[in-house]
C-alpha cells in the first residue's frame, strides 16, 4: 500500500512539474513572438501625443471635406478594416483613421473609458494631427456611440454622419452581460495557446468569417491585422469599452436633440437573418437627423464595408458632395 502511494506521489509531482514546464515554455514563446511581432509592426500612419500617451492617427487623400473614419469595438486593427473603404475615397476626400487607445497601433491608457473622455481624445487627436473640419464622420458599430457625441460637443465641426451598421444609443442602452476576462482564458493567452491556435488556417478562415474573409483587403495588410489581433488580446481598454457602453448610450441619451446635418444609416441585411431588435432600432434610428436616410444593404453582415465597400464609399461621397 505504501509503495502504491510512493509511486501515486511521484506521479503527482512529475505531473505538476511537467504542467509547470508547459505553461513556463508557453510564457516564453508568447513574449518571444510577441517582440518578433513588434520588429515588424511599425506604425502605417504617425503617432500623436494625446493626453500623455501614443495615439496613431492614419491620414490620406485630397479635397475639402475629411471623412473620419471610426472604427467598432474589438476591431483590432482600424486601419486594416477600413482599407477598401480609403483606397475608393482618396482619389475625392481626405481620410482620417484613428486607433483608440488599446487598439492598433495606439499606446493603452489608465483613464476610464467614459464617452467624454474617449471623445476628448478623438477631438484633440485629430487637432494634432493637423486635420481640419468640416469632418464627415463614418461609423461603424459601437464607434456610433462617440460619433454621436463628438456631434453633440462639437456641432460645427460635424458635416454628416454614415452609419455603418452602427448601433443606436437606444439599442446600446439596455442591459447587456459585462464582458469578464476569465482566469482561463488569460492563461490561454499569456501561455501561448491562442497563439498556436491561431496557426491553424481553419481558426483564421473562422476568425475572419464575419468580415467576409478580408476578401478586398490586400496580404500585406491581412498579416498585419494578424498581428495586431494577437496583441490586442485581452486588452483592458477595449474591455473598458464595452463594460461602460451602456453607461455612455444613457449619456448621449439625454442630450438627444436632432442633428439639422444629413444622417446616413447603411443597415446590414445580414443575409436575410437579422435581429428583430437590431433591425427596429435601425429604423427608429433615423430619429436623430432632420435629414435622415436608411439604406438595407443586401448580402452583407455586420462589417458591411468589408462586403460592400463600393456602395459605403458612394453613400459616404454623396454626403461630401453636399
Amino acid at each position: 500500500m505504501r509503495k502504491w502511494a510512493r509511486r501515486l506521489g511521484k506521479i503527482v509531482v512529475f505531473g505538476v512539474l511537467a504542467i509547470a514546464l508547459l505553461i513556463g515554455a508557453g510564457a516564453i514563446y508568447e513574449q518571444a513572438s510577441i517582440r518578433n511581432d513588434m520588429k515588424s509592426y511599425t506604425p502605417s500612419g504617425k503617432l500623436y501625443k494625446v493626453h500623455g500617451e501614443n495615439m496613431h492617427v492614419y491620414t490620406g487623400g485630397q479635397g475639402d471635406v475629411t471623412v473620419v473614419m471610426v472604427s467598432g469595438w474589438g476591431t483590432a486593427s482600424p486601419y486594416v478594416d477600413f482599407s477598401p473603404l480609403y483606397e475608393r475615397l482618396a482619389p475625392h476626400v481626405k481620410f482620417a483613421v484613428y486607433d483608440r487607445f488599446g487598439y492598433g497601433y495606439s499606446d493603452t491608457t489608465d483613464k476610464k473609458r467614459d464617452i467624454d473622455t474617449i471623445t476628448d481624445e478623438i477631438h484633440d487627436a485629430l487637432k494634432a494631427a493637423g486635420q481640419k473640419p468640416p469632418y464627415l464622420l463614418a461609423a461603424h458599430s459601437l464607434g456610433a456611440l462617440e460619433t454621436i457625441r463628438y456631434a453633440q460637443k462639437y456641432p460645427d465641426e460635424v458635416q454628416g454622419i454614415v452609419m455603418i451598421d452602427g448601433g443606436s444609443p437606444e439599442y446600446y442602452n439596455i442591459d447587456s452581460e459585462a464582458l469578464q476576462s476569465s482566469f482561463l482564458n488569460t492563461l490561454l493567452i499569456k501561455t501561448g495557446v491562442i497563439r498556436m491556435l491561431y496557426q491553424s488556417d481553419g481558426v483564421i478562415e473562422s476568425s475572419r468569417a464575419t468580415r467576409n474573409g478580408l476578401k478586398y483587403v490586400p496580404d500585406d495588410l491581412i498579416r498585419i491585422d494578424q498581428i495586431a489581433s494577437m496583441l490586442t488580446l485581452d486588452n483592458a481598454n477595449i474591455k473598458g469599452e464595452f463594460q461602460q457602453a451602456q453607461t455612455n448610450a444613457k449619456i448621449v441619451l439625454d442630450a438627444k436633440q436632432p442633428f439639422s446635418f444629413p444622417l446616413t444609416i447603411l443597415t446590414a441585411d445580414y443575409f436575410g437573418v437579422s435581429e428583430e431588435l437590431w433591425t427596429k432600432s435601425q429604423a427608429a434610428f433615423t430619429s436623430w437627423s432632420l435629414q435622415p436616410k436608411q439604406i438595407v444593404v443586401k448580402d452583407a453582415e455586420h462589417y458591411v464595408h468589408q462586403y460592400q465597400p463600393d456602395l459605403v464609399a458612394e453613400e459616404i461621397l454623396s454626403l461630401a458632395k453636399r
